[in-house]
């Protein structure tokens, strides 16, 4: 279960040439808890590295970026890893990308950790870190899936 939640949200990041403007809410907001006061959410790749307290303050610092993206391909590269309990889990995995922009195309591997915990309308995410590093140019050719995740 979280196992398929994580790779699902890895794939909620994806981003095609065409797509409607990119809208957090729409395409990711369904594994945030909106209502707990626990919320921390961060990600390296963020260049003003927020933490944010609430999804629709996540949602605030990716909205522009992903917006402005011509695509985005992601491949699950390791995991995910689940540790779980009856109302808390964690979850870890790895996972590439090829994110093209008007300014060219960077290649990343990203460490993605969650901890869900169990709401009455099911898991959500109360804590999220992702560690990412820029690969070198091209070096995930051939790696990611010639069309778009379904």
């Amino acid at each position: 279960m979280i196992a398929d939640l994580h790779d699902r949200w890895v794939f909620g990041w994806e981003r095609a040439e065409g797509d409607a403007p990119f809208d957090f809410q729409r395409s990711l907001g369904e594994f945030y808890d909106v209502s707990s006061p626990d919320v921390r959410l961060y990600d390296d790749f963020d260049p003003e590295q927020r933490v944010a307290t609430t999804a629709a303050g996540y949602g605030s610092i990716w909205e522009p970026p992903f917006r402005r993206m011509l695509s985005a391909r992601h491949a699950v590269d390791d995991g995910p890893h689940v540790v779980a309990d009856h109302d808390l889990a964690a979850s870890t995995l790895t996972f590439v990308a090829r994110i093209t922009t008007p300014d060219g195309t960077s290649d990343v591997r990203t460490t993605s950790s969650l901890v869900w915990r169990r709401t009455p309308v099911g898991w959500r995410i109360v804590r999220e870190h992702n560690s990412t590093r820029l690969l070198p140019a091209g070096e995930l050719d051939g790696v990611l899936p010639t069309r778009e995740h379904a």
